[in-house]
Parts: structure tokens; sequence; C-alpha cells
């Protein structure tokens, strides 16, 4: 139990510490391709130490829901965190149905800054939360129809309701074990998640990070007018979302090992991750906005097939 807790906070901790470095190795990666020597692997860090130091400028027809959006949002993304079984370790937070509170911590966090967004009164960041909106009420029904997957394989495999319902169970290293025994449909989750992982976090091909054309905008729109602190708060809110999806992934692939070498396995994991998004960041275009729900609705398709092989093959 101790060596549990041991594990759990050290990569809670370092989850933490590490998440700023993904965005950063991303950028790295693109550049590489682009032939570019590029910023530098912490640069995130760089730009959330010099916007701590930056004073802030508020529009006066904002209100205190504009200032707050931030921290709800950094605030949502760390309790998400820390229902995950981080280096396969239990999280002592977990309990049945944490899932949903997960989903809906992060649900929170986006919520609130959507509200900051339309509370300046911009037509644009209005028109940028609308998009956000919509994206992710299409993303939601996909996150919980994988989750209804890994559920149904745990209460397969013997396990109660009151551990099956938790993501403690369904990340913790079932998944991995699974495939040794012929069920090979399970492959289709790390690819869900990974589209998942693109939709939650405005990744190329759904949305581009960088860009700051009007008509192409989504996240980056609706976080114009936040500047200083809440901008620091918004950039490492950001980067902890993308651990989090990561982290998820990393859950899926990971065999289960003794708890330090899962440790250490999970977080080769989430920063090869960074890797491949900054790969098909380099290879891909982005899609049409209208193309999108095609992404998420493929997405669904394969969770809804993973979903029917999974339950036929219960015994």
């Amino acid at each position: 139990m101790k060596a549990g807790l041991a594990v759990y906070f050290t990569q809670f901790a370092l989850s933490l510490i590490l998440a700023p470095l993904l965005p950063g190795i991303i950028n790295r990666v693109k550049a590489k391709f682009a032939g570019r020597h590029g910023k530098p692997v912490l640069q995130t860090y760089y730009d959330i130490a010099k916007l701590l130091r930056k004073g802030e400028v508020i529009s006066r027809t904002s209100t205190w829901i504009f200032a707050a959006a931030p921290s709800i949002s950094l605030a949502g993304a760390i309790c998400a965190l820390a229902l995950l079984p981080l280096g396969g370790a239990v999280s002592p937070l977990a309990f049945a149905g944490d899932f949903v509170l997960a989903a809906y911590l992060l649900g929170m966090g986006r919520f609130a800054v959507m509200l900051g967004a339309l509370d300046t009164g911009s037509a644009f960041e209005g028109m940028g939360a609308s998009r956000e909106a919509t994206f992710s009420a299409l993303a939601e029904p996909v996150f919980f129809l994988a989750l209804m997957v890994l559920t149904s394989l745990c209460l397969g495999l013997g396990h109660g309701t009151e551990t099956a319902f938790s993501l403690s169970t369904m990340f913790g290293g079932q998944t991995a074990g699974a495939w040794l025994t012929g069920k090979g449909e399970l492959l289709l989750l790390p690819v869900i998640f990974f589209v998942l992982l693109l939709v939650e976090n405005c990744r190329i091909p759904v949305d581009d990070p960088n860009t700051h054309l009007e008509l192409t905008m989504i996240h980056e729109v609706m976080v114009l007018d936040h500047s200083g602190p809440n901008l620091a708060l918004i950039l490492y809110g950001a980067a902890l979302k993308l651990w989090f999806f990561a982290a998820l992934i990393a859950g899926l692939i990971t065999p289960a090992l003794p708890l330090w070498e899962q440790l250490g396995v999970r977080l080769g994991i989430v920063l090869l991750l960074a890797v491949v998004v900054g790969v098909v960041e380099s290879i891909m275009a982005r899609l049409r906005m209208e193309r999108v729900p095609y992404l998420l609705g493929a997405a669904a398709g394969m969770g809804m097939l993973t979903l029917i092989l999974t339950q036929a093959r219960l015994p």
C-alpha cells in the first residue's frame, strides 16, 4: 500500500512538473520536419514564467467570470489528473463512477473558459466559444462509449461494480493483458483515445494552436483577451489536459508490470505520444470544420465495433 502511494504521488508530482514539456516536444518535432531549429523544448516553461511576472489588462466590460475562468479551468485539470491510476498505482481518490467526475471536471474547465470568452462581449470570442461547444458535444459521447468498453471488459474479467466503474481499474493494465488473450479489437481503443486527445486539445487536424486567422480559430480565439498570470494559468492548464489524455493512452498500452517499472514505462509513453502528435501535425493538414464531425463519427464507429466484439467474447 505504501509503495503504491509512493508511486502514485511520485508520478503525480512529475506530471505537474513535466506537463509543459509536451508542447515543447511537439513544437520541436514540427520544427525538425520543417527543417528549422525551432523553439527550445522548455519554451512553455519560459512563457509561463514570463507571463507570471507581467501585469494584466482587463476590459471594463468584463466581470469576475472573466478573471476566474483560468483558475477554474486549471483546477479542473489538476483534479481530473488526480483521479487517474498514475504509475499503475490506484488513485487514493478512486471510487465507483469516478470517470464521470473526471469527464465533467474537464468539462467544467472548458465551460468556464467559454463563459470567460462570452463575458468579454466580443462576437469574435463568442464564435470561438460556439465552435468549442460544438466539438466538445460531439467528443463527449465518444469518450463515454470508449469507457463503456473498458467497463464491460473489467466486468467480464470478474471485477465487481465497485471497482469496474473506476478509472484505476479501467486503466490499470487490464487492456494490455486482454490483448494477449485474443481480444485484438481492444487495439482500437488507443486509436480512439488518440483522436480524442487531438480533438479535446485542439490539435491538428481539428484545430491549429498556432493560427491566428479569424475564420479558423477555435480555442485560441477564446483566450485572446487574457494576459499576464491568467494567460499563464491557461497555458499550464492546457498542458495538464494534454498530459491527462496522453496518460489515458499510456494506461491502455502499459501491461501489468511492477509499480516502479510501470511508472517509467508510462512516463516514456506519454513523452513518446508528444512526438507522435508532432509527427501527425507535420504530415497532415487541418481539416475543414465540417469534416471534423466525420472524424469523431469514425471514432464512435470504432468504439461501437469494439463494444460489440467485446460483449460477444465475454463468457
